[in-house]
């Protein structure tokens, strides 16, 4: 079989895809950091990457005949000016033209060398590269989740991994392609992920679990190679147009699969797939809609949630605190123009002194913890950029920026960069960080948006919860306005507080769940009877409290 170096699939691979096979080789050479960059504003440079602890900047040509001239030599030459790094290459499928080995000969003059990496030389590598990057080992829980999944593909053909965030979905999942492939090498394996920045990122997760021999390639509107043999990671309608024309994998992945709906792509998807062996996995497997996703994968094969994975200490530890307003509502709508009130808050109303608590709060919390990178949650773009404008007035964070759906992705992504590389100290995100994105080196977690969904309340937790060195515990503000916000954190402490008997590393110590003022968590416990039921209730509930009872500390 053809590696993913080989002539013909970097031909197949077309402009959009032969980066992202560059940034696979990258990886198998031993490069760390690798980032694509590619887009427009990119400075001439497509992929950044380091090596032994250097800087290195790539630009990719993707030809389909001819050669590489001169000008691509000069943008790699001003990328490796903007990104301040040592190396440059210019990489290409195909070969390069006398005019850029002589451009290359006269910019080493005055300058380091730049690299030209040809068709025939990355055909030639992929014998050298190692069949496999990275070392992998697998926790016992993740190797019992594997053996759970495999069990159950292989007697129903159906399976489902509940996993918290933080605890390795992709990682379980990544190892359960890779069993298969091994007992069917020839199979074709499609992974399902809603959107397109999810579909990306699932292939890069997915290459170190796979042999060098598996070729990989997305599947999404503005990306349709023809051959699909390997590894598909592809959106749903994408995916469905390519089964509709007889694409026919062995092997059905649907990540975050609370996606699944009763009806539309994904249900047709598993119909026309019926003989596919298919699993799913989630943090979250609730939805808005009460629709069962089990109807479709069946129970969970293996089940692991945030509060155990914390006791066995395997997720970051919680200093929780709940920060209950003191606002009279009935107030506010009486004074609003357009009898507006707790549902709009953030949305159609904004509350400056509600902001300005939040950001006291933050300030607080930050002055306590060394190293401090904080994610701050909104429910709105326009909250989210009122929000980080009154953070930047403030000398600690002037550098703090807003991050959603209404910038560009190449803003986006800047700003990302900027946030994991420390140059952003604060990040005010509206849902686009709900599902998919690593912020490992986040130790504050702030939210400031006031509506509840269990879903997105699990997913924005676990954005703190992965650890790293030097991290074992995350603080989380939560300034709630909604009794089934307070009802899922009661249920989290008397989780964390009963116990049973797990296993715990040494280095793990208690969570903690507290109230701006203690008081209030006697009166909930008291008034939340049935937390469970309240918790994934779907009505609006507000607060109304006995005077003098709860206040914003």
């Amino acid at each position: 079989m053809a590696g993913f170096l080989s002539r013909g699939p970097l031909l197949d691979a077309g402009p959009l895809q032969f980066p992202r096979q560059i940034e696979r080789l990258l990886w198998h050479l031993g490069f760390t950091s690798v980032v694509n960059i590619d887009g427009p504003g990119d400075g001439g440079g497509d992929i950044l990457a380091k090596l032994k602890g250097q800087d290195w900047v790539f630009q990719c040509k993707w030809k389909r005949q001819g050669a590489i001239g001169a000008a691509a030599v000069d943008e790699v030459a001003r990328a490796r000016d903007s990104y301040r790094a040592y190396h440059a290459v210019v990489v290409t499928n195909a070969r390069f033209s006398p005019d850029a080995r002589q451009r290359v000969m006269n910019l080493t003059r005055v300058g380091p060398p730049i690299l030209l990496w040809g068709g025939s030389d990355l055909d030639a590598s992929f014998d050298r590269v190692p069949d496999r990057f990275g070392e992998l080992v697998l926790r016992p829980y993740q190797e019992d989740a594997v053996r759970a999944l495999d069990v159950d593909l292989d007697t129903t053909g159906r399976a489902l991994l509940v996993l918290a965030t933080g605890l390795g979905k992709t990682v379980v999942g990544g190892e359960v392609i890779a069993k298969h492939l091994r007992s069917h090498p020839t199979d074709q394996v499609l992974v399902i992920a809603h959107s397109r920045e999810l579909v990306q990122q699932l292939e890069r997760a997915l290459w170190r679990h796979l042999p060098k021999r598996v070729r990989t390639r997305t599947l999404t509107g503005d990306s349709k190679p023809d051959d699909l043999i390997g590894l598909t990671c592809a959106t749903p309608a994408s995916a469905l147009n390519a089964v509709r024309f007889g694409f026919r994998p062995g092997l059905l992945m649907v990540d975050e699969a609370h996606h699944i709906g009763a009806d539309g792509q994904y249900d047709e998807l598993l119909e026309r797939l019926v003989e596919s062996r298919q699993f799913g996995v989630t943090a979250t497997p609730w939805r808005g809609d009460a629709h069962d996703i089990t109807e479709q994968l069946g129970p969970p094969s293996f089940t692991l949630g945030i509060e155990e994975g914390m006791r066995r200490g395997y997720l970051a530890q919680v200093d929780y605190r709940l920060f209950v307003d003191d606002i009279d509502w009935d107030t506010v709508r009486e004074a609003s123009a357009h009898s507006y009130g707790l549902s709009e808050l953030n949305g159609r109303l904004f509350l400056p002194q509600r902001d300005e608590a939040i950001r006291d709060e933050l300030a607080s919390a930050w002055a306590k913890i060394q190293r401090p990178r904080a994610l701050v949650f909104c429910r709105t773009i326009e909250h989210a950029e009122r929000l980080a404008d009154l953070l930047r007035r403030t000398p600690l964070w002037s550098g703090a920026f807003a991050v959603h759906a209404g910038l560009s992705k190449r803003e986006r992504q800047r700003r990302l960069l900027a946030f994991r590389s420390g140059d952003i100290p604060v990040l005010v995100a509206v849902d686009i960080l709900n599902e998919g994105v690593d912020v490992p080196d986040v130790n504050i977690l702030c939210f400031a948006r006031v509506t509840h969904s269990r879903r997105i309340f699990v997913q924005q937790l676990g954005r703190g919860l992965r650890l790293r060195e030097g991290k074992d515990r995350v603080t989380v503000l939560d300034f709630v306005s909604d009794l089934r916000r307070i009802a899922a954190a009661l249920n989290l402490r008397r989780s964390l507080e009963g116990g049973g008997e797990m296993e715990t590393i040494s280095r793990a110590s208690h969570s903690s769940i507290t109230f701006s003022d203690q008081r209030v968590a006697g009166l909930m416990d008291e008034w939340v009877k049935d937390a469970a039921s309240l918790e994934t209730a779907y009505d609006d509930y507000r607060l109304q409290f006995p005077a003098n009872i709860v206040s914003l500390e």
